[in-house]
């Protein structure tokens, strides 16, 4: 179940890259990149920091394949996924709990200290869109209003609260993952959203 909510969190952020893309007009290859950077950017920065080589992707072209699919199910049927938004932005949504707990995993497997796999954590579910972001010449989401990383800092805080009570490990994913999930989802219902900073006042 936990590779399938993945397998689902990689397209649904594939599909996000390809329509801000084509939004941008861009050609099939720039499509393309932009979808692949969306879906696995945030794994491949974490790997490579934390020295894990070859990355997640070159190792299981099960995400590779994700990529091509989504890829082409938002070009074929674009014109559809306006009336998909909601299932795709709770697809989204899965992914960024998943992605949120691979991060913290892969932290704690090379014994990095609780801040860092925080942030590793944080980086797996968010730096995709942060890339995408860069190379669509937008400022990207997270560093605006969005309230996307920070609940993806939560999730790795309530992780590691809930990893001292010494739960089954099944246990200790879902709770993480279903508090993620469902922050996201109350703050885009009640548009909940961090305050601007300008200097001017």
């Amino acid at each position: 179940m936990f590779y399938l909510l993945d397998i689902l969190g990689t397209l649904a952020f594939a599909i996000s890259g390809v329509l801000t893309a084509m939004n941008k007009k861009m050609d099939p290859f720039g499509v393309f990149v932009i979808a692949f950077v969306t879906a696995a950017g945030g794994g491949t920065l974490r790997d490579m920091l934390i020295g894990r080589t070859p990355v997640g992707w070159m190792l299981d072209l099960n995400y590779v394949y994700t990529i091509v699919v989504g890829f082409f199910l938002a070009i074929l049927f674009r014109k559809k996924l306006e009336k998909l938004r909601k299932s795709l932005f709770l697809f989204d949504t899965i992914g960024l709990g998943v992605f949120t707990l691979i991060g913290l995993e892969k932290g704690l497997g090379a014994n990095l200290h609780p801040i860092v796999c925080i942030a590793l954590g944080t980086m797996t579910a968010s730096f995709g869109g942060v890339i995408r972001d860069i190379l669509c010449n937008e400022i990207p989401v997270i560093f605006r209003k969005e309230v996307y990383a920070t609940v993806c800092i939560i999730g790795g805080v309530v992780f590691f609260g809930l990893l001292q009570l010494n739960l089954p490990e099944n246990m200790l994913y879902l709770l993480t993952s279903g508090i993620i999930i469902a922050t996201r989802l109350l703050v885009v219902y009640y548009k909940w959203s961090l305050p601007s900073l300008d200097r001017r006042k």
